[in-house]
């Protein structure tokens, strides 16, 4: 039998228009050649060198190196930019395009010399000469020193790329069992489950076996080929809007409907009552009209005369300009925000605002309320395969209108039915259509195959510097502690491996009296000892796991091993994780020395602080390659890195960013001389050990027909055009991407965007998480200006510039971000303000703009003239890549607080406590005194700066000392007194931690203390020997739009 829409051959489903919104005009997805068994959509595969038969009985290929069919350079699925575009797309994730446009891209968005920041004297102002081509394969155009934000319309129907289809040739078994784990990646890597469309002989009964997770997201199985009811005039009407439903809630099928496909329910004939009210086109326009938006909205400002505009309180998103109904349903920002809450109507309306249009995600944000839906049927769009949501449109009862589409669905039966009020003939009342973020559990069909257990394996370096950190008594001790607080159920696994120059494996055999220790000194070739014993169930063998854990820091003290074989023992825990898929999670402590993957040292101290010639990219494609391996298999790798010398976090991170895991660094780690390294790696653990965590996931992220998404920022692989492979996901997790204007939307006045992530739950349950968010379209520059997140767009734009730093310089990148603020400003001045006034002005929404992008040139990532170690900059910009727009806004721009005069006027009362909300400070040290104490929180940091003439209550009642002498050089915890003062100050220092998944360390900084210059490097708004004061730049800045 064969699936809809897909031919028994195997070849590209004919349903892709029916997954992608419409077809090309030929009918054949945007491929340049045959599609055969590759990784993405490309097209030559060549071996890779891994051994592809895994020891024991898992005959898994490995994923193979494929090339690039436009310039043949070898491709390990990073970005892809198939016609030579002058404009810049960052290295991380460009999906493959079509060349179409037959008119050339517009140049440079300056003409003429591009103005460059001015140095201060002590720098040398001498450009590093940029290599031809060097961030596009195959193109010798040199990369324009700003961004573009244009891209090229294909002048397709669709608001993605047709996807190619990837599916695999029929090999192995064609009878699969249901307990059998296989890989469930890349396509090519199935070779125990068959390919959809021929039934497997399981449990006597038939079924469908799906073979691509494109597929499955997709939905294939529903997708039908043809588009109906495409209204000429896409007038936009959205649902009237209800109470919402209570959390948690969980519905439950009628039973005579239930299972029914859509296609064969018989709805009554003849007009249907209905009684909700849609917003018809000139309704929504004159209800729109009368809203008032914010005064200040249209304010104009001179940031040389106003140079104090950053808000006593925390800056809060704009509230996109939408009517009250439509927008008490929209998405929280702190999950879903668009880089502009107004969308520009054209591209060239875009390309004039030059500003980036762009989404900013935390999908699997830990959430207090979350509504979770139990039902036979997900309505889904049967041309798009959007989610039903709160900003479709109902037609009558029977009948929705998409509204990424605008395809014309009919409600099946069982959605009319609410199980909340118990009424027949409500689905706009259904909790679907009231909450912008809901869980979906989802039925077998979104399965690739059984959900898999949750698999933990632990891999420790154990070399004799690793032994000298003494990280594994606080690791062995840490997971001693939250043993049985891992999610998961009654099928979690575990496993342990340990490397130096060899690589250790513990059987945890049930009936063993003590853990067995198995040594492979071959790491040329490694092999697996006794697969079955290693990976071991977690309840079976508990005890096993806790004597090892309590035996393992002493097992190594006496070592002399110098040498790390992180490679060979990389390839071993993938070997050992392949079947099922999982956590790795690997300690290194130093440059892996030994086998495949070994390292040698790039850093050079003496050019820290310059901008040149830097190594901000990997050494080796081994990391990455295994990355890729690891995500076909369902394995994310994170690493934690303990190290006091250079250790190439620029090689080494490649396997967590395209593995979608994380990177966690302490750097100068030793449990005697940096304890609170030790305090911080604790809480750490503590938080990563303990936290949710979904297994085998994708994310697909969709908009309104009209809108592309072309470049993805984050740590994941992008399996096809838009499909985002994510084998583990966690909480702590962002995800930025840029889009594009790729049709006019003139006839629309709303859009939306909609993420949903498919993933295994830790009990084993397959759930589909799903964000829209809803936003207006307008058609002039002032209102586009008017709608601008600004926190959004220096989210985005740091994205980019870590890309821009990786694959043209780290001045090249500086340049850019300087040039997005001048670019801008330009095109507000030039074509917003009526009359040209003298000064920088810049509207309201903006007036934070060159302050956030001169804190990102100070940031760790992009800052010059400072002795930054390389690997704390490369981590840096790990986290620019990885962090929620929250906290990375927060290592950005610190917040700064006078803390020796707290009170409780204005305070919050969480949970019987009170926490004190003192005023936001300006980031300069004018706004210091010596008779005050001042907390800085710089998100991974907390330092509390104590002026040499504060308070004697402050030092007595807060600090516990009598005088500003005695306070310890090295102080980073307050005491807990019985004083209000010292009540007051804890709570608001534990506040602060609380709301965020990583331990600041607290220092309480002296005048003549060390850490001062940290505290002062900070002072964003101060002149350093390499970096102008916001005043300077503010000079600059209008120097340049002035022109």
């Amino acid at each position: 039998m064969s699936q809809p829409g897909i031919p028994a051959s195997g070849g590209v489903p004919t349903s892709l228009q029916a997954q992608n919104g419409a077809a090309s005009a030929s009918g054949s997805p945007y491929t340049n050649g045959p599609v055969q068994n590759a990784l993405m959509s490309s097209q030559v595969s060549v071996s890779q060198g891994y051994n592809s038969q895994l020891s024991g009985s898992y005959p898994h290929p490995i994923p193979a190196k494929t090339l690039n069919p436009v310039s043949e350079q070898p491709n390990y699925g990073d970005s892809q930019t198939v016609s030579p575009l002058s404009n810049y797309q960052g290295p991380g994730r460009t999906i493959n395009r079509p060349p179409v446009a037959s008119n050339p891209v517009t140049g440079s968005l300056h003409s003429g010399p591009v103005p460059r920041m001015p140095l201060p004297t002590s720098q040398n102002p001498a450009a590093t000469p940029m290599p031809s081509g060097s961030f596009l394969r195959g193109a010798n155009i040199p990369p324009p020193l700003n961004w573009q934000y244009n891209y090229p319309s294909t002048g397709s129907q669709t608001n993605r790329c047709p996807r190619a289809s990837s599916q695999p040739t029929l090999s192995g078994n064609t009878n699969s069992t249901s307990h059998q784990y296989v890989s469930s990646g890349d396509p090519s890597l199935q070779n125990n489950f068959i390919k959809s469309g021929i039934t497997s002989n399981t449990n006597n009964g038939s079924m469908v076996v799906h073979n691509s997770y494109d597929e499955i997201e997709g939905g294939g199985f529903l997708a039908t080929p043809q588009l109906t009811n495409k209204n000429p005039t896409m007038s936009r009407s959205v649902g009237y809007s209800y109470p919402s439903l209570p959390p948690g809630y969980q519905n439950t099928a009628p039973p005579s409907t239930a299972g029914m496909p859509p296609s064969s329910l018989n709805y009554p004939s003849g007009p249907q009552a209905f009684t909700q009210a849609p917003f018809g086109a000139s309704h929504l326009t004159a209800s729109m009209s009368g809203l008032s938006l914010h005064p200040e909205g249209l304010r104009v400002v001179n940031l040389l005369q106003e140079r104090n505009m950053l808000p006593s309180t925390p800056l809060q998103p704009p509230v996109p300009n939408l009517h009250e109904d439509i927008q008490k349903l929209n998405c929280n920002p702190e999950l879903f925000r668009c880089t502009l809450t107004s969308i520009p109507q054209t591209q060239a309306l875009l390309n004039k605002a030059k500003l980036p249009l762009g989404l900013l995600l935390h999908p699997f944000k830990d959430l207090v309320q979350l509504p979770v839906v139990t039902s036979s049927t997900i309505v889904r769009c049967r041309s798009c395969r959007t989610y039903i949501n709160p900003f479709v449109s109902f037609l009558d009862q029977r009948r929705w209108k998409c509204n990424l589409c605008y395809r014309v669905n009919d409600v099946p039966e069982e959605f009319m039915y609410n199980p909340l009020t118990r009424v027949y003939g409500e689905p706009h009342r259904r909790p679907e259509v009231q909450n912008a973020t809901i869980e979906f559990m989802a039925p077998s069909e979104y399965m690739l195959r059984p959900p898999q257990p949750p698999v933990y394996l632990f891999v420790f370096d154990v070399s004799h510097n690793a032994v000298e950190t003494g990280y594994l008594n606080s690791v062995c001790q840490s997971l001693l502690d939250n043993l049985d607080l891992l999610p998961g159920n009654t099928r979690t696994k575990i496993g342990f491996i340990t490397f130096d120059s060899t690589i250790h494996f513990y059987s945890l055999q049930e009936g063993l009296s003590q853990p067995q220790m198995l040594i492979v000194s071959d790491i040329e070739d490694v092999f697996i000892p006794m697969p079955e014993n290693l990976l071991v169930n977690l309840n079976e063998s508990k005890e096993l796991v806790q004597d090892l854990l309590k035996t393992l820091p002493q097992m190594f003290t006496k070592t002399l091993e110098t040498q790390s074989a992180l490679g060979p023992a990389l390839q071993a825990a993938f070997k050992l994780m392949s079947p099922t898929g999982g956590r790795m999670t690997v300690f290194q402590t130093q440059l892996p020395t030994l086998g495949v993957g070994a390292l040698k040292p790039r850093e050079e101290p003496n050019q820290r602080s310059s901008a040149k010639e830097i190594h901000l990219t990997p050494s080796t494609d081994f990391y990455k390659k295994l990355a890729l391996d690891c995500s076909g298999q369902q394995v994310a790798v994170d690493l934690f890195l303990l190290s006091g010398q250079y250790s190439d976090l620029a090689s080494l991170g490649c396997i967590s960013r395209y593995s979608a895991g994380s990177v966690y660094y302490y750097p100068s780690y030793h449990h005697q001389h940096n304890p609170v390294q030790v305090q911080k790696l604790q809480k750490e653990l503590q938080r990563y050990l303990t936290r949710k965590i979904g297994f085998e996931a994708v994310m697909r992220i969709r908009c309104t027909k009209g809108l592309s998404i072309h470049t993805f920022h984050g740590n994941f692989f992008v399996r096809s055009t838009d499909l985002l492979s994510l084998p583990n996901v966690n909480p702590d997790a962002g995800y930025a991407v840029q889009m594009s204007v790729e049709e006019s939307l003139t006839d629309t006045q709303l859009v939306s965007f909609q993420s949903a992530l498919l993933y295994t739950s830790s009990k084993g349950e397959r759930r589909i998480r799903v964000h829209t968010l809803c936003l207006p379209v307008v058609s002039t520059l002032n209102e586009v200006f008017l709608g601008a997140d600004v926190q959004a767009i220096s989210g985005l734009l740091a994205n980019m510039a870590v890309d821009r730093s990786v694959t043209a310089s780290l001045s090249d990148a500086r340049d850019a971000l300087v040039n997005a603020v001048i670019d801008s400003l330009s095109a507000y001045r030039s074509s917003v303000l009526s009359n040209q006034q003298p000064g920088l002005m810049v509207p309201f929404s903006l007036r934070l703009f060159p302050l956030f992008v001169l804190a990102l040139l100070k940031q760790k990532s992009f800052q010059t003239g400072t002795n930054a170690r390389l690997d704390e900059r490369i981590f840096a910009m790990c986290q620019v890549k990885n962090q929620p727009l929250v906290y990375l806004m927060l290592t950005t721009h610190p917040s700064l607080y006078r803390v020796d005069n707290l009170s409780d006027e204005g305070a919050l009362n969480i949970n019987d406590r009170t926490i004190p909300q003192p005023p936001l400070l300006q980031l300069s040290v004018e706004k210091l005194s010596r008779d005050g104490a001042f907390l800085m929180d710089a998100g991974s940091v907390l330092m509390l700066w104590v002026g040499k003439n504060c308070g004697q209550n402050f030092l007595s009642q807060v600090l516990g000392v009598q005088n500003y002498a005695l306070i310890p050089q090295t102080m980073t915890d307050l005491p807990e007194l019985d004083t209000p003062e010292s009540a007051r100050t804890i709570a608001f220092i534990s506040w602060l931690r609380d709301q965020r998944p990583f331990f600041p360390i607290l220092y309480v900084i002296r005048d003549e203390s060390p850490m001062k210059a940290n505290f002062l490097q900070n002072m964003v708004e101060d002149r350093t020997e390499s970096a102008l004061s916001y005043y300077e730049f503010l000079l600059h800045i209008q120097q340049q739009v002035n022109k």
